[in-house]
């Protein structure tokens, strides 16, 4: 019998790992459930009283919470709301994408401070760098200095191999592949002394909804951004899951077929650079696409066009993730007007009624809430996730 290679599954924790666990729970739970006293949040956790109090008298004194106005009741003392300070933590969220580059500052409770915007044709690394570099220091600049020292790094969100997709002129896609030759951590490293976080910029897209949209509602999930090009991401047990390599819910590479019978993937067929050729081939600017406010009602036959196909390819998609896990519900969102995804959600909704569904029990679907600002604001939630949140997942995409 072959000798057998038995991986570890997990590692005790010290005093100091159960302390800092407890903490994270506790800062969790204030933030997936807002404002709550301790006899609360004990509740929840599962802790005891004396230690629950402990602890947030700790996080009080380093500035991470803050006490709400007591509540009296009928008998006893005032109950006293304990809630996340907006100063207590910071963080630079930076989403690279294929038409501009967003650089913002954002708090704790998911307050954006201050954000710039870079457009371009096509992201050319210099440019992008020297935005984000003269960005950060502008940004802080305008800041007391008690909050500089609060800012505990910058996340940045970029498509996965954004060298490999093609653009329309060959001009523009020599301007992608040279990312492949760009380590990001480094390049930020030359201006920057905060630790640098990478993310694929849809599965951050879905730490924002998860984190600070509907996200909360749900335990388990699937999520799909639509962008210039789709993406997606996968929460598991209340926390987004990357993968071992960070890659995990690359829905945007799903197989698909096209009308004329060509093997495609979910990318080519629903993403809103197809919106962007159609436009250009009836002389049409495609820039109206991503102007803000985005207004999409100059286009709506063109839209309307779209949003059919990009519906049928979500509602095939839905039922492929579907059979690999049995999540509790679909999420869709993207860089488009509100009316518009609501739009697309209902379609997929319709369309799912029509789908081969032998053999699996099809969530409902959903609509995401955050936006275009997603990449940038999930970004933004790397550092603070990993400094300060609970990761309930940890471990489980480690390699070894």
């Amino acid at each position: 019998m072959p000798e057998t290679v038995v991986r570890s599954i997990s590692a005790g924790l010290s005093q100091k790992g159960v302390s800092n666990h407890n903490e994270r729970l506790l800062l969790t739970l204030l933030q997936r459930h807002g404002n709550m006293p301790a006899s609360d949040l004990a509740r929840l956790s599962g802790l005891s009283a004396p230690a629950v109090s402990a602890i947030l008298k700790r996080l009080e004194s380093n500035g991470l919470l803050i006490r709400g106005v007591p509540v009296r009741g009928k008998v006893g003392k005032p109950s006293v709301p304990m809630m996340l300070s907006p100063d207590g933590v910071l963080a630079f969220g930076l989403k690279i994408g294929r038409r501009s580059a967003d650089l913002l500052l954002m708090d704790i409770t998911g307050a954006v401070r201050q954000q710039l915007q870079l457009k371009y044709n096509a992201p050319i690394a210099a440019e992008v760098f020297a935005f984000v570099s003269d960005g950060m220091a502008t940004i802080t600049e305008g800041l007391a200095p008690e909050l500089t020292d609060r800012i505990c790094g910058i996340g940045v969100a970029a498509p996965f191999e954004m060298w490999n997709w093609t653009e329309p002129t060959a001009a523009i896609t020599q301007e992608f592949a040279a990312w492949q030759d760009v380590n990001i951590a480094q390049e930020i490293a030359r201006f920057s002394a905060l630790p640098v976080s990478l993310v694929n910029d849809a599965t951050a897209a879905c730490k924002a909804e998860h984190v600070f949209g509907r996200g909360k509602a749900f335990r388990d999930y699937a999520y799909f951004f639509v962008g210039a090009f789709i993406g997606g991401g996968i929460v598991l047990n209340h926390s987004v899951f990357e993968g071992r390599q960070g890659n995990a819910g690359a829905l945007g590479s799903l197989p698909s077929v096209s009308p004329l019978g060509e093997s495609k993937q979910l990318v080519d067929l629903a993403s809103i650079h197809l919106l962007e050729a159609r436009l250009a081939e009836v002389d049409i600017d495609p820039a109206i696409i991503w102007k803000t406010p985005q207004d999409w009602s100059g286009i709506a036959r063109y839209v309307d066009l779209w949003l059919g196909q990009t519906a049928q390819e979500l509602a095939k998609a839905c039922l492929a993730t579907c059979s690999v896990i049995d999540f509790e519900a679909i999420l869709i969102d993207g860089a488009f007007p509100e009316d518009i995804r609501q739009d697309l959600v209902a379609r997929v909704q319709r369309y799912m009624v029509n789908q081969d569904t032998r053999g699996l029990l099809p969530p409902p679907i959903e609509s995401g809430s955050i936006g275009g600002n997603a990449r940038a604001v999930g970004a933004a939630c790397g550092p603070i996730l990993s400094g300060y949140l609970l990761n309930t997942n940890a471990g489980l995409a480690v390699a070894s």
